[in-house]
């Protein structure tokens, strides 16, 4: 017969290892979608939600660095510039895919490219989350690592031409669900720009915690030198007004 001690032991590690094969499968039961959708939430795709955002480049002995107060709701931002000093209180607004930059003093706001260069290797696009979940068809491969941290590997093909990557590789945490590594590439295949996100940041939701984008750093595969680095902080959940997203507002 078996000593109960040893019989109670042998009991809960049952209950631990039935525990993680639920975990793990339930894990493996979210669909391409859904694991997608998951990833965009940590980098900002959320009802309302703000932050404050660095972007600093790296060429050679060259520093140069862009600060912005970033309000986003869903995939739609707003942002103020807050430096360099020549376009401090500049507004940027992203809306439905448009962007458009206003400057104080001029007249009106400016159309601009999604894919137009912010500084160094960041584009405008990039201080807001790319909608991996809906814009691109999702393929998954095998799975792989990054620094050691098991993840889903995605090749992502975009949907449209106003995508503004053309095909991505994407590495997403298997048990945090944040995107941790991505290739981008033309539609010929040749490998652009390759990026690594950490996620020191945490908001509150119901009353849970989860990760948020910390930092997204860009190296231009295209050339050796440089690299741009964003830092994100103070991310902060809340109700954003309308008046944010109109395009009408942006001179007043």
């Amino acid at each position: 017969m078996i000593p109960r001690k040893i019989f109670s032991q042998l009991l809960t590690a049952c209950f631990l290892v039935a525990a993680c094969s639920l975990s793990a499968m339930a894990s493996s039961e979210l669909s391409d979608h859904e694991i997608l959708k998951k990833a965009d939430e940590a980098r900002g795709n959320l009802g309302g939600v703000s932050w404050e955002v660095s972007v600093t480049t790296q060429e050679g002995d060259r520093t140069t660095n862009v600060k912005c107060d970033v309000w986003a709701r869903g995939f739609d931002i707003f942002a103020k510039v807050l430096a360099p000093p020549k376009y401090s209180n500049g507004k940027i607004l992203m809306l439905k895919g448009n962007i458009w930059f206003y400057k104080p003093g001029t007249s009106r706001a400016v159309p601009i490219s999604a894919r137009q260069k912010l500084t160094g290797s960041a584009v405008y696009a990039d201080i807001a989350a790319i909608n991996y979940a809906e814009d691109y068809e999702a393929t998954r491969l095998p799975p792989d690592t990054v620094s050691e941290e098991p993840c889903y590997v995605f090749f992502l093909k975009a949907r449209s031409k106003e995508c503004i990557y053309d095909r991505i590789m994407y590495w997403v945490s298997t048990s945090r669900l944040v995107g941790v590594k991505a290739d981008y590439y033309t539609l010929s295949g040749k490998k652009i720009k390759s990026s690594r996100m950490e996620y020191a940041n945490t908001v509150v939701r119901d009353g849970q915690k989860y990760p948020f984008i910390s930092s997204l750093e860009i190296k231009d595969e295209l050339t050796t030198s440089g690299s741009t680095l964003l830092t994100f902080e103070k991310p902060s959940l809340e109700s954003i007004p309308d008046s944010l997203f109109d395009p009408d507002q942006l001179v007043k």
